[in-house]
Parts: C-alpha cells; structure tokens; sequence
C-alpha cells in the first residue's frame, strides 16, 4: 500500500514536471507550477535522506512535492524518502493477540455478515478479526481509544445535586376581594351633594364622600332624640338601646350618632364617609339622585396588597404546593421583582387550555400593580435537599424506557436502565439504577447507541451462522 503510493507520488511528480497541474492527496487539491516541479528530481535518482515530499507541520493531510510555508509562515516538514509513506491516519496500537483465539470475522465496511474464517469482501477488502473477550455478552459496547477521542464521547460521575425547578407562566393581577368596600343606602334616599371625589380618587377612611336625605334615618334620629330626653327613663340606658340599634341597622355612621346624641338635634341632611382607605374604583352617585335600598353608589378597593391569578399548565400542577416562593415580575417595570408565596389553588382545570389557576398575595405598598396588569410569574418549586442526579444529556429516552451508558474503563460502555425523577438546571433526579460516583457518558451517548445496536446485529448474525 505504501509503496504505491509512493508510486503515485512519483508520477504525479512527473505530470506535473511535463505541464503543471493539480495534485490530490485524499480530497486535497494542491496547485503546483511547472517551475517549481521542474525543480523536483525524478523519485528514482533521490538517495534516502533526501526529502520525498514535505507535510503540514500539525500533521494535517496537505503535502507537497516542494518547499512550502503555511499561511501563519511555519516551514512544511520534509519527509525524507527512506521514511515509510503512509497518507492513513496513524493506527491505534493493536494489543498483543498472540495468546487470544479469533472468535470470527467481521465485515469491514460495518455489514452484518460475519464469517468464521478469513475471507475478503467484494471490493477486496480483508475481513476484520474478533477476538474472545472483545465481544462480550454482557451488552456493553467496546470502543478503541482514537474513536473515543474522534466522537468525542465524554462522561461525568453521577453525584448528590440540589435539583432547583423553576416553573414560569403568565398571569394577570386583580383586587384583593377581601379589601373591596361598597357604599350602598338601606333606605329610599337622596343625595343631596358629593365630595370633590371621582372614579380613581384615592380617599381615606371616614373622608367625606356625600351629603344624603333620609325620610327613614330622619325618622329614626327623632325617636332616638325622644326616647335619650324622656323624663321618666331617659337615665336608663338599656331604654334607648333599641332607637340606637335602629340607626345602626340603616348603616348610618357612627360619627353621626354620636352627634344625634351630643346635639340632640334631629339632623336634615346626613354625610356620608368612606368606610376604607383605598382608591375609588366605581362612582354612581349624582346630585340630586334618587337612591334605592341596594343602589352601589360608590366602590372603594385597598390596593395594598393585590392578587395575582397565574394560569399553570396541567403537568406542572403537581410540583406546586401552597406556601412556596413565588418571584413576580410586570411586563410595565422592567427589572423589579415583586415577591410573594402561593395562597391558594383553585380547584378547576381549564378544560379549553388544560392549565390551572393558582393565587399569589403581593404586597403592593406604592400601588405600582394595578388590576388587570399582565404579570409572569417564577415559581421556585425545586427541593433543598441534594438528590442523586445526572446530566439531562446522559439520558437515552425511547418514551417507554430511559437508560444510560456507564463507562466502565478501557473503552467499555455498558448500557443501563434508570428510573428518573425531577429535573432543573439541566440536571435529572436519579432514583434507580446507578450508584453515587458511577461515571455515565455526557456526550456521543447517541453514537455509542448506533454502536451498540450494530453489535447487537452481527452477535445475532453470527450466533445464527453458528447453528447448525
């Protein structure tokens, strides 16, 4: 083989002496000119140290028949002509067989065919010999160390890991049903005047909302004046419990009692307070208005601490537990974080979206969250405690069953079934299978595989050749 391609170095040589050309050495072209060949002396006249041709000096396939530099200026090293010529890449040192029995043959070019004799294939080429105990029966794939460094297959041991699963999902903020007031009338009313108040004011517990008129309250203030000013038992004070209680039931506020019962003075118009802080968020009341039992005239929300109602999908519903950390972030304020825990889940699933609703309180002190504002949540739903775990990338998942390749040393992979658990940051929870420290392969595993079902292939081929 490597006499002739000296051959064909020579003639090469020669053509490109006649007229110039190109010459290709394994996919390599490169150009020569007439001069510089013609510079050359014929393969036949060099002595042994004279240089036959010169290579790439990082060992790469480019040669050349004359003195040549690489583009960053480093020489071509001269192969001189006693050196053995050979374009191959450089074998892997074969280990010593003079004590092992050849099982069979195995075609080269990778087929399933095997043979128990030497034999050659339709192109000419020899078959390759397995020995005992490098097709071994226990399913591990055997690789030599230049195919190993060529796939690049790497591996790492498979240890303790805090796995941290992060769930994200959309969502939406709405009040805190809790924390909304609505200022109503128990009695057929009018309303007489309304405070500088509108829809959005942000107003304080007992400001001044409105001026009514009550025939009812009126009513009731006379006969609770009455009943405090009776000369016979008006010291009593059970006796005008029930006139008060009267004027409770109407939901007249408590400041207006007590100056019923400081003035005892029947008062014409009643005014009307906020019953919370918080911000108007509805406003019905006109002046002048006819107000019915039941009538919302205003509705007042405290917005210091708001929900948000995220929509989860189904498969992730089982990994959330209330109380865990939650890490809100508004698509309005770019780079602020608002947190929170998980409140409540709601328990209903979105038949049309398969997702579920989950609940988050946020405090909201600066009132920078506002309802209906579009929100994505982070949920921290990953474990403190450190878990037997392994690279995502290890993993070969056929759906039904997952397994990975243990490197077992000297290029032996054995592949093994495991039974998985949770995953996050690129790492799986490992809860049968393998041990803590086994080294599993991390890159190439897919390659491996090929290998190992084109073992598989010939072991079956062969075992059924050597049936009789």
């Amino acid at each position: 083989m490597n006499r002739a391609i000296l051959a064909c170095v020579a003639a090469a040589a020669a053509i490109a002496a006649a007229g110039g050309g190109l010459i290709g050495v394994r996919g390599h072209l490169l150009l020569t000119s007439v001069a510089a060949v013609a510079l050359v002396a014929p393969a036949s006249a060099q002595t042994g140290d004279e240089p036959a041709y010169y290579q790439d000096p990082d060992g790469r396939p480019l040669y050349s028949l004359t003195p040549l530099k690489t583009p960053d200026g480093r020489d071509y090293r001269a192969v001189p002509a006693s050196a053995d010529l050979n374009f191959e890449d450089e074998p892997a040192a074969a280990p010593a067989t003079a004590d092992r029995k050849i099982k069979f043959y195995r075609n080269p070019m990778g087929l399933p065919d095997t043979s128990p004799v030497p034999k050659k294939d339709s192109m000419g080429m020899d078959y390759i010999p397995i020995y005992e105990g490098e097709d071994v029966e226990d399913g591990s794939v055997r690789l030599t160390p230049g195919k190993i460094q060529r796939t690049g297959v790497k591996s790492e041991p498979a240890l303790p890991r805090v796995i941290r699963t992060t769930i994200r999902a959309p969502g939406t903020i709405q009040l805190d049903e809790r924390r909304v007031s609505v200022v109503s009338m128990r009695s057929e009313s009018w309303v007489q005047k309304i405070a500088d108040v509108t829809t959005g004011s942000r107003v304080k517990k007992d400001q001044p909302l409105m001026e009514i008129y009550s025939p009812a309250i009126s009513s009731a203030a006379a006969e609770y004046i009455a009943t405090i000013q009776s000369k016979t038992m008006g010291g009593t004070a059970a006796y005008g419990r029930g006139s008060r209680q009267r004027l409770m039931n109407l939901e007249v506020p408590e400041a207006v009692i007590v100056g019923i019962e400081k003035g005892n003075t029947v008062p014409i118009v009643i005014e009307w307070s906020a019953p919370r802080d918080g911000v108007v968020i509805e406003r019905n009341a006109i002046e002048g208005m006819r107000a019915q039992p039941g009538d919302v005239l205003f509705r007042v929300a405290d917005t210091s601490v708001v929900w948000a109602l995220i929509d989860i999908a189904e498969r992730d519903l089982g990994a959330v537990l209330v109380g865990q950390p939650v890490t809100v972030r508004a698509r309005s304020y770019p780079g602020r974080e608002f947190a929170g825990k998980v409140s409540v889940i709601y328990p209903q699933v979105n038949k049309d979206t398969r997702t579920a609703r989950i609940r988050i309180e946020l405090p909201n002190p600066d009132s920078a969250l506002l309802p209906d504002m579009y929100v994505d949540a982070e949920i921290d739903t990953g474990s403190p405690q450190a878990v037997l775990a392994i690279p995502e990338s290890a993993v070969l998942d056929a759906g039904s069953r997952q397994a990975v390749f243990v490197a077992k040393g000297e290029g032996r992979f054995e592949p093994r079934d495991v039974k998985l658990g949770h995953r996050g940051g690129g790492y799986v929870e490992v809860r049968g299978g393998l041990a803590e420290g086994e080294p599993v392969v991390v890159s190439a595993n897919f390659l491996i595989d090929a290998e190992s079902n084109l073992k598989a292939a010939l072991t079956g081929f062969s075992d059924a050749g050597a049936q009789p």
